[in-house]
Parts: structure tokens; C-alpha cells; sequence
């Protein structure tokens, strides 16, 4: 059902379950994701499909539902010949989908609207390397149009998450000013830096002192480096941190296919809050049985 509490409140009264992959999902019911938009395909071709995957999420436990908005840009959709109007009207779509997905279980859940980065519209997984050649105002030009979109279409929090590097994070959090949307600012790290190499307690200190971001974290990732990001999180920031991983495959994206074995460990959930993540769940490759576990993880008694 739609939240009776605001998100921020709701952050402050304990740990929230996060969905998963929404891609691996999407695979799960047959959809063919062999395309540049990725998921955001579905938004136009097939958006019951987008529906069904936000619901598995839903009875799985997870009470945060995350959009298929992430590669869903002008950019993006311009190339396969739709309209800013009609992108616009694709935006507003995802999260009027998330929606419906949490109406008629009698708890509340919250929509997050997904604005990944810029590297995720490129399409060639520059989104795990950052430093793309843009100043920091040509990062705000490119996420602005989309983010107001976003929020005129009436989501509980903005998700700006996978980003690469400090550079793009300070970019989306000037996009975000105004906008009236609480917002939550996830990385994503390798060997405990950002992507791009940078020092993560300089990643995060970006965001301290911003009263629109109500949590701080890291995503898309190892699952192995997500504790020690947390409490870095916490540290710097003040602020509630946000964690989901994925399986930690890794994805080959020239192959476009993930190589490896999943190492996440839904028990570690409850350590993650232990450390201040108030938003917890999974990224690519971890599904509704693994979200179904983490809520498990994270309820006492259970």
C-alpha cells in the first residue's frame, strides 16, 4: 500500500529490505534483455512484465521497490526514435509500475526512482570504470531533465546509485536541488575505492551536510567489501547507510554475461544494520528467494 509514513521517518525507526536484480528477475519470466535499454526496454514493450518482477519483490518481503528507470533516458530512447514527450511519459510509467506492484498487501511500501549514471546510458559498462571526459556541470545538464521527471511523477526517494565516481555524485546532488524529493546516494567500489579509484571516505563526505540525502552506501558491488563500506558510510556522513550488492559474479561486458560464483550471504544482512545500513537488499543476480532470506535476516523472532 502507499506509505503512511515519509521515508525518511520510516529510515529512523529501523532497517528496511531493499528489493533485488530487477534484470535478473525480468530474465526469470522469460524477457529478452539483449538490448541497449536493457530493462528500460520493457518500460515501452512490455510494462506488465516490469509489474510482475516489482511484485515478486513485493511477497518476497522486500517493502523499498526500486524502478526500471536506471538505463531509461532521452538519450537512450531517443535513439530507438521516441519522443522527449513519449520518454517522459516512459519515466512516469516506471513509477506508477513500482507503485501498483506494493498496492493490496496491507503494509506499506515505498517507491524509490532509479537514476543510474551516466555511463549506464553509454551501454558499454563505463558505468564501472567513471572518469567519461565531462565536467561536473555537463554530468548536472545530462541527469537534470530526467530527475525532474522522476519527481513530478511522485516517487518516495530518489535512488541515485552505481555511480562511479565523486565527480558524478557531486553532478547528480546539484540535479537534485529543488526537486523536493529525498534522495539516497549509492556508489559502487571495488577494493575499497570508488570505480574510479577515488578514496571512499572522500566519496561519501560529498554528501554530509546535505539535508536532502537521507542515506549514503554502496551498490553493485562484492558483497565481501560491503561492511567496512558501511561503517565508513556512517562515519563520515552521519547519516543512515544503504547496501545492496550483487551476487559477486562479475560482469564481463564485452560478453555481456557474468562470469564466476555468487558469494552473497543473506545472513550478513544483519551485521550490515548492526553497522548502520538502514537500507538493505540486492543488485544484479540476486533474486526474490535471496530478498525472501535477507527480510527473514532482518526480523526478529523469525
Amino acid at each position: 500500500m502507499k506509505p503512511v509514513r515519509a521515508f525518511a521517518e520510516a529510515l529512523g525507526e529501523g532497517p528496511l529490505v531493499l528489493d533485488g536484480g530487477l534484470s535478473n528477475q525480468l530474465e526469470a519470466q522469460g524477457c529478452d534483455l539483449s538490448d541497449a535499454l536493457w530493462s528500460a526496454r520493457l518500460l515501452a514493450d512490455g510494462p506488465e512484465q516490469i509489474e510482475a518482477a516489482h511484485a515478486a519483490y513485493v511477497r518476497a518481503g522486500a517493502r523499498v521497490v526500486t524502478t526500471a528507470g536506471y538505463q531509461a533516458t532521452f538519450e537512450g530512447f531517443a535513439r530507438r526514435g521516441v519522443s522527449r514527450t513519449g520518454t517522459a511519459r516512459l519515466l512516469a510509467r516506471s513509477v506508477e509500475l513500482a507503485r501498483a506492484a506494493g498496492e493490496g498487501i496491507g503494509e506499506e511500501v515505498w517507491v524509490a526512482a532509479s537514476v543510474g549514471p551516466y555511463g549506464a546510458m553509454l551501454a558499454d559498462g563505463s558505468e564501472y570504470r567513471g572518469r567519461y571526459g565531462l565536467s561536473v556541470r555537463e554530468l548536472e545538464r545530462f541527469h537534470r531533465p530526467r530527475i525532474e521527471v522522476l519527481a513530478a511523477a511522485g516517487p518516495d526517494v530518489l535512488a541515485l546509485e552505481t555511480v562511479p565516481d565523486a565527480d558524478e555524485a557531486e553532478a547528480l546532488l546539484r540535479a537534485v536541488e529543488g526537486c523536493g524529493v529525498p534522495v539516497w546516494l549509492s556508489y559502487t567500489v571495488e577494493g575499497g575505492r570508488t570505480r574510479a579509484g577515488q578514496e571512499l571516505a572522500g566519496a561519501f563526505a560529498v554528501a554530509a551536510g546535505n539535508d536532502q540525502v537521507v542515506a549514503v552506501g554502496v551498490n553493485c558491488c562484492d558483497p565481501d567489501g560491503v561492511g567496512a563500506a558501511v561503517e565508513l558510510a556512517v562515519a563520515v556522513t552521519g547519516k543512515p547507510a544503504v547496501a545492496y550488492p550483487n551476487s559477486g559474479e562479475r560482469w564481463d561486458a564485452d560478453a555481456r554475461g557474468w562470469r564466476g560464483d555468487s558469494t552473497f550471504d543473506p545472513s550478513r544482512a544483519a551485521a550490515w544494520a548492526g553497522a548502520g545500513a538502514r537500507l538493505i537488499g540486492g543488485c544484479c543476480r540476486v533474486g526474490p528467494p535471496t530478498i525472501a532470506t535477507v527480510a527473514r535476516a532482518l526480523t526478529p523472532g523469525t
